[in-house]
């Protein structure tokens, strides 16, 4: 099996919403426009019910099987990101942004895509039984949008069972799978140092306390942390990616600024990162002579994907795109992704569709490739149809 006939039949409209999408990047919770749009476009599509105002401007449709009009029966959770990125666009697209210094460099437009193409087919065949959740989620870039409707009660209001989501891959060929059993994807946290010293004439630096210094010397104690902390077979990635100070080349500065980046899966070492980075700040500063504040931000969790939903949502996909097509015990990556916290709510999987060559994620020539919306819809579609399929409540009813 490929493409689902009937929503390669369409897959031209499916275009012209991912198109219109692209031309309105919105950001954070903040997506009015967005929101409206995919709310008008299930309105048309004829969910069965349609739940806004989540997490904002987040949403939950709800599309019932045949025979289930009250809506028993379990319920799959299919979810989509809405949001785009603060990124000037260079794509030079007839449809590229309208809204000045936002686009959606992530695919976000496209995910949305695939999920309402999946919502069209569904309420028109009704091919499974208990109920599907389809969830428009807004803030995946920046505060965790997933988190707050998990937060708000999604899971449970619905009744959501199990919940699955797709991530477009460039450098993956077209229509290619991956996912992997267990992690798949890395926590994520983020520090910020705030340095204070003494400033001073450049010219006179035993009358200073130097924050310069101190930084520098903070930066490269925290790289330690990797080699001498850490044991070599467990994943880290620790990176010191800012460092702010100084205005002029005669003037030692008051201040100084180092922010940076932590990337774990064990909580066991993101416990000990935090605690030496503690350690190593105070230490730092008090052989410098200056203060020095550590805010360290927990973020994302790491995304586990359930082994049995990660088989099963692999084997679907090679439904799809051919068994050859899919890798399902692919390599972890350190890249994050709020969906976590859907998976840590509820067993599930998260996977990768390949849409070929080209710019990469968060680039400002990147743009989505319509030709996998289609894949991703008949991916989404078949697994709820195989998740839930008809026969198992023709047979519970008997």
């Amino acid at each position: 099996m490929a493409v689902v006939n009937r929503i390669a039949d369409f897959a031209p409209e499916m275009k012209t919403w991912r198109q219109h999408l692209h031309q309105i990047p919105e950001l954070a919770l903040d997506l009015p426009k967005t929101a409206a749009y995919v709310a008008e476009r299930l309105r048309e599509i004829g969910v069965d019910e349609l739940h806004e105002g989540i997490a904002t401007s987040g949403m939950v449709a709800i599309i019932n099987g045949q025979g289930n009009v009250q809506g028993e029966g379990p319920t799959i959770g299919l979810r989509a990101d809405m949001d785009a990125l603060p990124i000037p666009e260079e794509t030079g697209v007839d449809y590229a942004s309208l809204h000045a210094g936002n686009m959606h460099a992530c695919g976000h437009d496209g995910h949305t895509t695939m999920l309402l193409g999946a919502a069209k087919y569904l309420a028109e065949t009704r091919n499974f039984s208990g109920r599907v959740a389809l969830i428009f989620q807004p803030a995946e870039e920046a505060i965790g949008g997933a988190r707050i409707m998990v937060e708000e009660g999604i899971m449970e209001r619905f009744d959501i069972g199990e919940v699955y989501a797709l991530h477009n891959a460039p450098g993956l060929p077209v229509g290619a799978f991956l996912t992997a059993p267990g992690a798949l994807m890395a926590a994520v946290d983020t520090f910020h140092i705030h340095i204070q010293g003494v400033g001073g004439h450049g010219a006179m630096p035993h009358e200073t306390k130097d924050p310069v210094m101190a930084a520098c010397g903070m930066a490269q104690a925290i790289q330690t942390i990797i080699s001498r902390n850490h044991h070599t077979l467990e994943d880290l990635v620790v990176s010191v990616t800012q460092i702010h100070t100084g205005t002029v080349d005669n003037v030692i500065p008051d201040t100084a600024y180092i922010n940076g980046t932590v990337r774990t899966f064990n909580p066991q070492v993101q416990a000990m990162v935090m605690r030496r980075m503690e350690e190593i700040v105070a230490g730092q500063a008090a052989s410098y002579g200056v203060s020095a504040e550590l805010d360290y931000e927990v973020g994302y969790p790491a995304t586990i994907n359930d082994s049995q939903k990660s088989a099963f949502a692999a084997d679907v996909a090679g439904e799809v795109s051919g068994p050859e097509n899919v890798e399902a015990d692919g390599v972890r990556e350190m890249g994050a992704e709020d969906f976590s916290y859907m998976l840590n709510a509820r067993p599930g999987a998260y996977l990768f569709l390949g849409q070929g060559e080209g710019a990469g994620l968060h680039h400002p020539k990147y743009n989505f490739n319509d030709e996998i919306a289609p894949i991703g819809a008949s991916f989404f579609a078949r697994l709820v149809e195989r998740a839930q399929p008809l026969a198992q409540a023709e047979v519970t009813a008997a």
